[in-house]
């Protein structure tokens, strides 16, 4: 799963369970925050593969489990 796809699958689960979910740009390039309600993680490019770790820290950090994409 690349990091556009987890975008989308996060603003899924969002709509599901009503959370607010939103993406704001940081820095240069494609650098930004995923916001699902009062959490928030970073995403680095959007186009390149996220690896199994990363993806499982990023989904703790939203508080939510992986399986739940």
């Amino acid at each position: 799963m690349n990091g556009h796809q987890f975008e989308k699958r996060v603003k899924r689960l969002g709509q599901r369970t009503g959370k607010p979910v939103r993406f704001e740009s940081h820095g240069k390039g494609s650098h930004g925050r995923l916001y699902f309600g009062d959490r928030f993680t970073t995403l680095k490019d959007r186009k390149k593969e996220l690896g199994r770790g990363l993806l499982k820290a990023m989904c703790t950090q939203l508080g939510i489990r992986p399986d739940e994409l």
